[in-house]
């Protein structure tokens, strides 16, 4: 057996993502690991690095820089490092490698800045609505940016629901195939639940997907909806929001109906209040109206 089949770098990156299987991490996290990896490894044979043993902190560092050089921002390099890391971590565990020091050790991580994440303004969903009309894209198109800002969920969580998922008279949605294979319960409107049952009316087909294509019944597709967005935003002519900048502003509609932000945090799905911060970023005005509510001269 050559030395690259017991030392390769992509031999022990397929046995890494299948353990990953192995221990039950969702598919989306597998997927995920799967990508950076690659784009780590082509990296690594263009400097003519194919073997474990051969990794070097320097080789590392030149790999955050080129994805920097890429456009890469802050975020998407930390998470390109904390995969190489996990992988290399699970590496020196897994083979034991004698006189081998782990070179990720010597490497620090991308410094990410903590800048305020902002959602989608109020008046382009409003304009956005504004496009839909009432054939079945419109009409589904409309429920489903109403249910995107409504229920907080992550575009995979969204698009995974399926019609069984959800309780047309309360609005409850499960999300059965949360981040970390967490199930949660949200929450739809009675505006939301009109629009939904208004488009399930239009249906003709017998998937059990709740949001689908226009043609043959799909299930969507994160890109599908991405799509979407652009083609509404254009309409509506509006800059382009992103799925994940619904959920943003899902969390801070909620802050400023004074829900609490354990409330918010459960909602969301988040194991804790780090990434939360981030979300409820509050302008002048909130901050001015809620001195206002809470003046301690004032209320003297």
């Amino acid at each position: 057996m050559t030395r690259e089949k017991i030392d390769g770098l992509e031999t022990w990156m397929t046995a890494f993502l299948r353990d990953c299987k192995m221990r039950g991490l969702s598919a989306f996290t597998v997927e995920f690991y799967r990508a950076q990896l690659q784009i780590f490894t082509a990296y690594c044979k263009g400097e003519s690095v194919t073997e474990v043993l051969d990794l070097t902190p320097d080789l590392l560092r030149g790999f955050m820089l080129a994805l920097e050089t890429k456009g890469r921002n802050a975020g998407g390099r930390h998470a390109a490092f904390r995969s190489v890391r996990v992988f290399l971590r699970w590496y020196e565990a897994e083979a034991e490698p004698e006189a081998w020091v782990n070179p990720v050790r010597k490497v620090k991580p991308p410094k990410v800045t903590h800048e305020i994440i902002k959602g989608v303004p109020t008046e382009d969903i409003k304009a956005m609505l504004a496009t839909c009309g009432d054939n079945f894209t419109g009409v589904r198109d409309r429920a489903l940016l109403l249910c995107l800002l409504d229920a907080g969920a992550r575009a995979r969580e969204f698009l995974a629901l399926n019609l069984g998922d959800v309780d047309f008279v309360s609005g409850a949605v499960d999300i059965r195939k949360g981040k970390g294979g967490k199930s949660r319960t949200v929450f739809i409107g009675k505006r939301s639940r009109k629009a939904l049952r208004a488009y399930i009316r239009l249906r003709t087909d017998n998937d059990s997907a709740l949001w689908v294509t226009k043609n043959g019944g799909r299930r969507l597709a994160v890109p599908s909806l991405r799509q979407l967005l652009v083609r509404r935003a254009d309409l509506a002519r509006v800059p382009v929001p992103s799925p994940h900048d619904f959920r943003r502003s899902f969390a801070l509609a909620l802050l400023r109906a004074h829900v609490d932000i354990f409330s918010i945090q459960k909602l969301l799905g988040h194991a804790g209040l780090d990434v939360l911060r981030l979300y409820l970023a509050q302008n002048t005005d909130d901050i001015r109206e809620a001195h206002e509510r809470a003046s301690p001269a004032d209320n003297l």
